[in-house]
Parts: C-alpha cells; structure tokens; sequence
C-alpha cells in the first residue's frame, strides 16, 4: 500500500531533507585525496545528531554506519572504512537522516580531484538522468514513465542502468511502498497522486549493469569492475511540478 503524506507531513519531511542536504554539502567541502571514508562517516554522524536527528542508516538491517560510500566499482552500500581517497576516484555518499519520526534520504556521487573523462560524464549523466526522470514526476502520469525517461536518458548516453536495485517511497520508513525501478517500459504502475513521497535514484554503470554482492553482504560492485554513479533525491508528488524535499 502506498501510504499518502499530509501537507504536514511532507513540511517536516523538508526538514529531514534539508539536514541531509547539510551533510551533503559537509562530505563536499571535505572530500580530498587522503582522507578515509570513515572519517566522511564520523562527520556525518557528528552532524546529524548535533541537529537532534538520527543517521537513518545506523543499524538499519545491522548496517553499522551512518553513510554508506561507495567508491569507483562500487555501485551502493559501501561500507565506510580506512580506505584513503586517491586522486581521480569518484564516490558515492548515499545519508538518510530521521528527524521527528520522518526521513530524508539522498545520494550523490562525487569526484576526488582531477578525474578523468568517462568518470565525469558518467557523474554528470548519473545526474541528468534524474531530472529527466522527474519530468514525469507529476500528477497522472504513471511511475514507469519515471523509470522509462531515466533509462533511455542513460542509455542514449552509452551507459547502463543498474537492474538489482531501485528507488522507493520513503516516509516514517526508509523503505516504503511504491519500489521504483530505474528502467522499463512507459504507462506501467500506480497512477501517481498527490501525497505520494518516493526517492528516486538513478544508479549508472559504465559498462555491464550486472552486479554481485562483496563477501562483506553489503557493499554492491559492477560485475566487470568499470565505475558507476548514484543520485538520488526525496521527493513529493504535488498537483504541479514536484518538489524536491533534500535540498536546501
């Protein structure tokens, strides 16, 4: 059952959002070569709860971070660690943030340095690929339509579209009803309303779009080691356009 917001609801919802945004923002002033993903982690966890918020992800199915970050290969669920960033790595830094019973959630994908070329456009689609998707974030439309404007974005642009792993609804639950794939055909699914609260996220590889799970049964890689990308906002379906509820 997809389980509608009130305008109350979404307003505190903002709230959760805006927190994640800040931490967003906190990983991009300190992202440089050197320094560890656990350190990002340990930011990122100062900062939440310095704002009476809890770091969403923190024991989540036993997840025992606040982020997770995902560098290179890594497609999702990068267990933050003593890996130093390096020149030239792209990373993913998915933060859920749980603030007065609600949660944001975002992911983005960031560069280290100087980065070379297929990194970059892969980031850049990643991106694009979203708010191609949200053009059909509206009223009436379908949620596939969502998922169908995201793959053939990234498709067009000689990338592939992660099958394994999808957006979802998001509300006083992480994960909620509706799942939202990133690919397939137009005109499938729920009839999108007014209410409805969903995290889109457009996870992109370079080459293959199939995956495997590392040992650890967390961290996500491309099955043929070529990077990918990740971006995702919290957003809300409105009688106009839809609004974004993670940013500042």
């Amino acid at each position: 059952m997809i389980i509608l917001k009130t305008r109350r609801e979404i307003e505190i919802m903002k709230k959760a959002g805006r927190l994640v945004a800040k931490a967003h923002e906190l990983v991009r002033n300190n992202i440089k070569p050197g320094i560890t993903t656990k350190e990002l982690d340990q930011i990122v966890e100062d900062f939440l709860k310095s704002q009476n918020a809890i770091p969403t992800f923190k024991g989540y199915n036993g997840f025992p971070y606040s982020i997770c970050a995902s560098i290179n290969e890594e497609v999702v669920h990068g267990m933050p660690g003593d890996k130093k960033l390096k020149e030239g790595d792209i990373i993913s830094v998915d933060i859920g943030a749980t603030f007065e019973g609600y949660v944001g959630d975002s992911a983005k994908t960031f560069l280290v340095g100087e980065v070379d070329e297929e990194k970059r456009r892969l980031v850049e689609v990643t991106r694009q690929s979203f708010y191609e998707g949200i053009k059909f974030a509206k009223e009436s439309y379908r949620l596939s339509d969502i998922s169908h404007a995201i793959q053939e974005y990234a498709e067009s642009a000689g990338f592939s579209v992660v099958r394994d792993y999808v957006g979802h609804g998001v509300g006083k639950n992480m994960h909620e009803s509706p799942q939202i794939p990133n690919f397939g055909k137009p005109g499938k699914g729920p009839r999108l309303q007014p209410g409805m609260v969903l995290a889109i996220e457009p996870m992109i590889n370079a080459g293959t779009y199939n995956v495997r799970v590392l040992d650890n049964d967390w961290t996500v890689v491309t099955l043929d080691g070529k990077p990918s990308a990740h971006y995702e906002h919290t957003i809300a379906i409105t009688d106009g356009e839809p609004e974004l509820l993670t940013v500042l």
